[in-house]
């Protein structure tokens, strides 16, 4: 855009060196000597990286402010006094072993969308925030209070990754345990909540598609299973005789691949944990455990693969003469986004000249509690090799600029289509 080209909402753009400067400048904060970046929530290192957001949000013009759960909250006022707020953000905790994009990527462009309204004395009919979420690595509690589902009666799920009572992390951020249901929204005070981030995986770079359109947050179903066999001289037992806890896991770990790739709503799911007892090599394993993991966007789905695998569970003990018992260790519900946020992300791409590919997200995010209490839609861009949650993630600076841009227009999109 040249300097005589006027303004329109079309060629509004943001500033992608100033949100990639912001991305490396917030790199820095936890930076281990390894390259990887430790911002836990709660630590020194995730103090100094709120201090600074929360010093970028208010240069953009926002009005911060800290809810009972810790989350900072900047708010860029609108036009129409009474009107409902419009949300993007994410999070800026890392695992302990983090990159320098996951989650960050979606503060920091909501905070550059923000600056490039101010910059242009530009304000939405709504009041635009960004939130930063607290704990999404670790309790998620920062967006479980604002969608109302903290189990307020069960703290020590809460501890801090370093076993701390979660009643002295939030006071430690300037939040409030005893005063956590003041967090809670809903659609009387939230119209609708965008969340920018990085795809985490490598569906975008392999079909080379610039955008991803998110359509909800997956579900997850985790099950500990127990195999009880009888444990035996591995040379002297007959293979007839046998009743080998190894091989019914191994038919059980089949299984539950088999179910996932048979299901139409493409869900997946792992067995990623296995115990064997006693683990010897002249031995009949008499014991193993195992986990399973399975997620998809439909709950349906998730519920027929659970049937599913409890089925096939009591054949193949029938089958190899063992004992078989499943127990639940999670279950989280997954979370649709609104098919007006979907669309709207869709038509701005196509303005923008940008490819978009539908997708879910596999992976869980902050969106998946706030969409639960009102429209959510989630933005994805490519993650080179689809690597994340270590030093070697990477999506290019032009990359992270057209995902902002996207939130930009989005948003902008949004404004004129919610009502005030």
């Amino acid at each position: 855009m040249t300097a005589s080209t006027p303004l329109t909402e079309q060629n509004l753009v943001v500033n992608g060196d100033r949100l990639n400067t912001n991305i490396e400048r917030m790199a820095k904060v936890g930076r281990q000597p390894s390259g990887n970046i430790s911002r836990l929530a709660f630590t020194p290192e995730a103090l100094q990286a709120r201090y600074l957001i929360q010093q970028w949000m208010i240069d953009a013009g926002m009005i911060t402010r800290i809810d009972a759960a810790g989350n900072l909250i900047g708010t860029y006022a609108g036009t129409d006094e009474q009107a409902l707020a419009l949300a993007t953000g994410s999070h800026i905790d890392t695992v302990p072993s983090g990159g320098k994009f996951d989650g960050v990527l979606g503060v920091l462009a909501g905070i550059e969308v923000v600056k490039t309204l101010h910059e242009q004395n530009r304000r939405l009919r709504h009041p635009l925030q960004v939130i930063a979420f607290t704990d999404e690595e670790n309790t998620m509690i920062g967006c479980q209070a604002i969608a109302g589902t903290v189990l307020a009666d069960d703290p020590d799920r809460y501890r801090s990754k370093a076993g701390i009572p979660i009643q002295d992390c939030l006071e430690s951020i300037g939040g409030n345990w005893d005063a956590m249901e003041s967090a809670g929204r809903s659609r009387a005070n939230l119209a609708a909540f965008v969340e920018l981030h990085v795809e985490q995986g490598a569906v975008l770079e392999t079909t080379g598609k610039n955008i991803g359109v998110v359509q909800g947050v997956v579900g997850i179903r985790r099950k500990a299973i127990t195999i009880t066999g009888e444990a035996n001289h591995a040379g002297t037992t007959p293979m007839g005789m046998r009743k080998d806890a190894m091989v019914a896991a191994a038919q059980v770990i089949l299984a539950v691949q088999e179910i996932a790739r048979a299901q139409p709503t493409q869900p997946v799911a792992t067995v990623g944990y296995l115990r064997l007892t006693p683990n010897a090599v002249n031995i009949v394993p008499g014991r193993v455990e195992l986990s399973v993991d399975m997620r998809d966007i439909y709950k349906d789905s998730l519920d027929e693969m659970l049937r599913l695998l409890e089925e096939r569970v009591g054949a193949i003990a029938q089958q190899t003469q063992t004992t078989i018992t499943t127990s639940p260790l999670l279950c989280v519900e997954p979370t649709l986004a609104a098919e007006s946020v979907q669309a709207a992300i869709a038509q701005v791409c196509d303005q923008l000249g940008l490819s978009h590919h539908s997708m879910p997200s596999r992976a869980g995010h902050d969106s998946l509690e706030v969409g639960r209490i009102t429209d959510m839609g989630m933005i994805f861009v490519p993650s080179q090799a689809g690597i994340s949650h270590s030093d070697d993630e990477y999506t290019s600076p032009e990359q992270c600029t057209q995902g902002a841009n996207v939130l930009l227009h989005t948003l902008l999109h949004l404004d004129r289509q919610y009502p005030c």
